[in-house]
């Protein structure tokens, strides 16, 4: 049986150097995204889930416009990357408004991801040999029980 493989992407970022949110930054020629274009990318590689880390300030918007195109076509979530969800024993710091980075970004995952899953950010081109190599990697693995979290 083949093992259920899932693709995060990161796409929390604020854009402050871009001047906006480039995650909702529409570039293809019927208005795709970036991180479209690596959805359809993993869906053809063999990926059944994908998970979006973002901010809660512009969910409804990044529902709407970008995973209402794919929803259809591969479970999809949205989590959020919260500043003060955090691991036991760590303080969040009142002050930062910006989102932790990656290792925060996956702890965010943790409830919705149990399967083997690959990393990705939304304003990053990968291209379909990236998603083919790391699905044929992962689905290579030895299927070990779930960690805790």
């Amino acid at each position: 049986m083949a093992m259920r493989i899932t693709l995060v992407i990161m796409a929390a970022g604020l854009g402050s150097r871009y001047g906006g949110l480039k995650q909702l930054e529409a570039l293809g020629q019927q208005d795709e995204t970036l991180l479209e274009y690596a959805v359809f990318d993993a869906i053809r590689a063999g990926y059944e889930q994908v998970v979006c880390v973002i901010r809660r300030d512009f969910s409804e918007e990044f529902r709407a416009r970008v995973c209402s195109r794919f929803v259809e076509r591969i479970a999809t979530e949205c989590v959020f990357q919260e500043p003060d969800d955090l691991p036991a024993g760590c303080q969040p710091r009142p002050e930062r408004e910006r989102p932790w980075g990656t290792a925060h970004a996956v702890w965010a995952v943790r409830e919705v991801v149990s399967n083997p899953f690959v990393v990705i950010n939304a304003d990053d081109y990968y291209g379909p040999r990236a998603f083919r190599l790391a699905h044929q990697f992962l689905e290579a693995l030895p299927s070990a029980p779930p960690v805790p979290v």
